[in-house]
């Protein structure tokens, strides 16, 4: 019986397999018609799955396909570099002579031409960059004769797109020979999980399969990993349900050491003030490839170019764990605020919450506390982060009060920037919490159509938008406190004035 493969290319025999055909079928074109192009996308999407699966049509059509990983070679000489594409070259058949320059490599191929090759190097950042360049030198001269030797096509493989990383004239990879690898889409998920349930019989609730859609962004690494968890926790289960997904969720946000989450902490952390801006604020950043943030996080699958040409976050998961990461650690106000709270007179008999009771008790204590308590100190000793003080005040006395009351909450996916709603459940029943700045009338009005939406999607008919106000501005009659009716999802309407001068 196959799995869900978590590490490493796919064996098709053992792991759940896409063929994505017409995606291999573009790539084939490519080299039937003699192109060197390059394949490149994050960490864990299946890039040597893909190049696996291209390989073994290209070999039914007569090529030869040489492959090379470079992950480690970063420390290698070019003698060693040569030495190894001698033995490729043995190992397909075509005895060739040990090889001191670049200029003997490329001499020597072409002085063949009965065979059809195609090298594939794959991890090309982890070539050294001191011969790097020499390589790719050798590569163009191989492509502008490829009519006369044997080398039909080049493919290199790597995490960033060496069109924007190569800065040499001499690269002959333009962006028309580009071929990014996609997230899995929407259907394909299902398909891929599909195959299981063929296979055993185990079936995935429809919400468990949007449910990892949509945290994944049909990142292939991060859906296989979910799928894996799912069936290997419960194996005799006949359906796996929603709260299921939400044990695997909780272990991914809490306890799973995974390499490439790993990476994407360390890429963020090159960049945090960047990265604190896009998780703590909502203000609008247009996606310019130039600037070395958005590159970076970019070829690293944390962010991407949103519809509307803005930057937004890639995979909902990194970015919850991201927030995780980066929002400061307890201050003692949990304590302090638990010790006010008599939880049980903020139900109703039914045990719901008593949302207006809960807001003022909160606005209460931010009176009397303010939220300098909230504020960090970068490495200057500055304190920073105004508006992710206020959602900090916020969101501490929010979990005081689920602890208090024992509850728990979950905070919602979605790849726009700012923070990510927060879902609470009490005594069976769910809230869903919004928290933010006040920006302009117009965002104002469009938070609450957006939230309307989102608690339509989960299910909710209401939901509860906090929005900080500034005591200084003068505000449209229409900014005010109340209940609001929007696609028939009641929006429970709070402001809390702060004063910028006094409060931070």
């Amino acid at each position: 019986m196959r799995s869900f493969n978590t590490s490493g290319p796919n064996i098709l025999a053992q792991h759940y397999t896409l063929a994505r055909e017409s995606l291999v079928e573009l790539g084939l074109n490519l080299v039937r018609n003699d192109r060197y192009f390059t394949i490149w996308a994050p960490r864990q999407t299946g890039k040597s799955t893909y190049f696996r699966l291209m390989m073994e049509d290209l070999e039914q059509d007569g090529f030869q396909v040489i492959q090379l990983n470079v992950e480690n070679y970063k420390e290698e000489t070019l003698a060693g570099l040569l030495g190894t594409l001698s033995d490729l070259l043995l190992q397909n058949g075509i005895s060739a002579p040990a090889f001191d320059t670049f200029a003997r490599f490329s001499n020597f191929l072409q002085t063949v031409n009965d065979r059809r090759l195609v090298l594939i190097v794959d991890e090309i950042e982890g070539l050294n960059p001191e011969i790097f360049g020499q390589f790719l030198h050798t590569i163009r001269s191989l492509y502008h004769s490829r009519d006369a030797h044997c080398l039909k096509s080049t493919i290199l493989v790597g995490v960033s797109n060496i069109v924007g990383v190569v800065g040499d004239n001499a690269s002959p990879f333009n962006i028309a020979d580009n071929l990014p690898i996609p997230y899995f889409t929407e259907a394909e998920v299902h398909e891929l999980l599909a195959q299981h349930t063929s296979e055993t019989g185990q079936i995935f609730e429809s919400k468990v399969i949007d449910k990892i859609y949509e945290v994944t962004a049909g990142q292939p690494g991060l859906v296989n990993g979910f799928a894996y968890q799912l069936c290997t926790r419960h194996p005799a289960k006949p359906v796996l349900e929603y709260t299921d997904y939400l044990e695997v969720e909780d272990w991914y946000m809490t306890e799973a050491i995974d390499k490439n989450v790993a990476n994407i902490r360390n890429k963020a952390e090159e960049f945090r003030s960047f990265v604190e801006r896009l998780l703590f604020t909502e203000s609008s950043v247009p996606f310019e490839i130039e600037r070395d943030a958005i590159k970076v996080l970019h070829t690293n699958g944390i962010i991407r170019k949103g519809q509307d040409g803005f930057v937004e976050f890639w995979v909902p998961l990194y970015k919850k764990r991201l927030f995780k990461a980066f929002y400061p650690y307890t201050n003692g106000e949990k304590d302090e605020i638990s010790a006010t709270l008599n939880t049980f007179t903020f139900f109703n008999a039914e045990g719901e919450l008593d949302i207006p009771k809960l807001i003022n008790h909160y606005k209460a204590y931010v009176a009397k506390r303010g939220f300098k308590v909230f504020l960090e100190k970068n490495k200057k000793g500055q304190l920073t982060l105004k508006e992710a003080g206020l959602i900090y005040s916020f969101e501490t006395f929010l979990a005081a009060f689920i602890t208090e009351a024992e509850g728990r909450s979950y905070r919602e996916a979605n790849a726009g920037l700012g923070k990510s709603d927060l879902i609470v459940y009490l005594n069976g029943h769910e809230y869903l919490f919004e928290t933010k700045k006040y920006y302009s009338p117009g965002k104002f009005s469009k938070g609450k159509r957006q939230l309307a939406h989102y608690a339509r999607g989960l299910g909710l008919d209401k939901a509860v938008y906090l929005v900080f106000t500034p005591r200084h501005i003068e505000y449209p009659e229409d900014v005010v406190e109340g209940v609001e009716v929007h696609d028939g999802i009641e929006i429970l309407v709070f402001l809390v004035v702060y004063d910028e001068e006094k409060d931070f």
